[in-house]
């Protein structure tokens, strides 16, 4: 399934093949939540801009419109016509950050829908059958997060039981792909490393999850809250824990900056809200740094949003009138936006890529460290 082709340093030029396809790694994972980009953004327009993996949430899509509903449609891949990967968030995350009146135990946790406010309960089967339901590529094992800070007694006690709930996701995702009635009998699963920001939880929670010898492993639990320099500590400690015979993915994160740093530690995969909730917001990235659109210097500029990029909204529009739409509150600034941002993103990933291809990836992350990072 996956083939490191080469490397440099700890940093990693891979092919990863699955079901719907293959995927040059490194690589980022565009965010749909619901099935969706927010910004107005098509399936096909992801395939135009280079995109090669989408991710969709199982929380949200359990709540609405119901993973029931998605089965019968055929699947997320039917459903909203992506033919690709398609990776499937756990809901763990969500369950935590946007569910009130939780409730954990052993079993898994009850919550309130965000939505309407009904009891709902979810447990490491529970994730599971949601997601064969959605018919995904990968599947992604029920967790807890724990809040940053947390006391190292009570992050150890989680990572005991997302190691316990990990054990229970691989056994019933087994069960539910030899099913003669699955959608996906080919849906692979990743373990999450956890831990917060004890460097030893974090080696002895990889150490134990990687014995489960699972399709790919996570770091997740970072990029919430904490230094940067503590998250990239963090990866130094863990990755070389990591199978490397596996793909290796780093959730929830980041900025551009953010990816060379990890892909210099040993990840592969990646994703983030960050650049289609930027640009909605008219901020914008470029080769020269960060621009934020909504600047009255811009008003009346005739040029693209960056010179040297090649997407769609770059070939034909101008800050001045993208400026405007942002301004004007349409629509259609919240696409263009999002757009150059996730052509951004995925060109970002080609340019890494290559430069691993060609062993100059250590001069060129020298180079844009200091630029991707710089507000115009």
């Amino acid at each position: 399934m996956f083939r490191v082709l080469t490397t440099q340093g700890r940093a990693r030029r891979g092919v990863f093949e699955t079901v719907h396809g293959v995927v040059q790694t490194p690589a980022f994972m565009n965010v749909a939540t619901a099935a969706a980009i927010k910004g107005g953004v098509s399936a096909a327009d992801l395939k135009e801009i280079g995109c090669q993996v989408m991710l969709c949430n199982t929380y949200h899509l359990h709540v609405r419109p119901g993973d029931a509903l998605i089965r019968k449609m055929g699947g997320l891949h039917r459903f909203n016509t992506w033919d690709g990967p398609i990776l499937t968030d756990s809901g763990g995350f969500q369950v935590f950050s946007l569910a009130s009146l939780r409730q954990i135990d052993e079993e898994g946790v009850t919550f309130a829908s965000h939505v309407d406010g009904r009891r709902i309960f979810m447990g490491p089967e529970e994730s599971m059958r949601i997601q064969s339901n959605l018919g995904s590529t990968i599947a992604m094992a029920f967790d807890e997060c724990v809040e940053n800070p947390a006391t190292h007694e009570y992050a150890e006690q989680s990572c005991a039981r997302t190691l316990r709930w990990l054990n229970r996701c691989k056994a019933e995702i087994r069960r539910l792909n030899a099913r003669e009635d699955t959608l996906n009998p080919h849906q692979m699963l990743f373990g999450i490393n956890q831990g917060c920001t004890f460097p030893d939880l974090r080696v002895a929670h990889m150490r134990q999850i990687a014995e489960l010898d699972l399709d790919g492993y996570a770091v997740g639990g970072l990029a919430v809250g904490e230094p940067t320099e503590v998250m990239y500590d963090i990866l130094d400690h863990v990755t070389p824990c990591m199978p490397p015979e596996k793909p290796r993915y780093l959730m929830g994160v980041g900025t551009p900056v953010n990816l060379l740093e990890g892909v210099a530690r040993g990840i592969d995969l990646f994703d983030c809200v960050m650049p289609s909730r930027n640009a909605r917001h008219g901020h914008v990235f470029t080769s020269e740094g960060i621009r934020n659109l909504n600047n009255q210097r811009y008003e009346d500029d005739p040029l693209p949003i960056d010179e040297r990029c090649g997407c769609p909204v770059c070939r034909r529009y101008s800050r001045a009138y993208l400026r405007h739409l942002i301004k004007s509150g349409e629509m259609l600034a919240h696409r263009l936006t999002v757009l150059h941002n996730l052509y951004f993103y995925n060109h970002l990933m080609e340019e890494i890529r290559a430069a691993l291809d060609a062993g100059t990836f250590d001069a060129y992350l020298r180079e844009q460290r200091d630029v991707l990072g710089r507000r115009i």
